[in-house]
């Protein structure tokens, strides 16, 4: 297996980077592939600019049009390509993130504002009247998976359905559904650390050994039951779910969710 670790946050010595260390490890002693992508320690560039498609930007900037003319002649930037060809290059992409208001940080934020480019990530396949274009469960990087590493500040309570700050499912949404799911990666259940700021040495044993055997047994995991844009769960063009197909009592982003199998 060929894995990629996205990797975001500045300190190299939080629970975190910790977590990151211990993917890289666990993986390679299981005789897999690693690369990472540690966003500050590349001082990565989070802010998408008409500099990134060099002469490819329009003098008033079209970032869907500009990035996929710049990805089709290839123009993007050095940074940019490396990262796209780490992408097509892996078989599995792991996020290791903490939760800052309530979604990821700005610099992996921008990562995917500049990597997935038009053309690269979205903007493929035809419309007609049964497709709109190859988009969640198809597109260009289908095939491949994806689990996000997250910890968050907050205990768990505060992250159910009745917690103040909402389901965690619902707060990973956007990124699971929209950003992974969105150009054909399949997303397994996250990895959710709640309470992280008052975690002690001891509960990170416990921790290590559960992500430990969460990496041991990904290529095993059900992804999460993402419904497909194309066979036959939502009309087209509107991309309504059609009536009837949504679990009694379901609503919200869970609609999108099918039934476990």
């Amino acid at each position: 297996m060929k894995t990629l670790v996205v990797h975001a946050h500045p300190e190299p010595k939080s629970l975190n980077s910790s977590l990151k260390d211990l993917t890289v490890s666990t993986l390679e002693s299981a005789g897999h592939e690693v690369r990472v992508s540690d966003l500050y320690a590349m001082n990565w560039k989070a802010v998408l600019d008409a500099a990134d498609y060099g002469l490819d930007a329009s003098h008033r900037l079209k970032v869907a049009l500009d990035s996929g003319r710049a990805f089709e002649s290839g123009a993007l930037t050095a940074d940019v390509l490396a990262e796209q060809e780490k992408l097509l290059w892996a078989d599995t992409i792991i996020f290791h993130f903490p939760l800052w208001w309530y979604t990821m940080p700005a610099i992996l934020k921008g990562w995917v504002d500049r990597v997935f480019t038009f053309r690269f990530a979205y903007g493929v396949g035809e419309h007609n009247e049964t497709k709109y274009g190859e988009r969640f469960g198809e597109g260009t990087l289908a095939g491949k998976r994806a689990m996000l590493s997250v910890t968050t500040g907050g205990p768990e309570s505060h992250y159910d359905a009745r917690g103040i700050n909402g389901p965690i499912d619902d707060l990973l949404f956007p990124i699971q559904h929209g950003i992974l799911y969105y150009p054909g990666i399949e997303v397994l259940p996250p990895f959710v650390l709640y309470s992280a700021d008052r975690m002690t040495d001891e509960e990170y044993q416990d921790v290590a050994k559960a992500w430990k055997q969460r990496l041991l047994t990904m290529e095993s995991t059900e992804p999460i039951a993402f419904r497909r844009q194309n066979f036959g769960d939502y009309e087209i063009p509107s991309l309504r779910l059609k009536e009837g197909l949504e679990p009694a009592g379901r609503t919200g982003f869970g609609l999108h969710v099918r039934s476990h199998r």
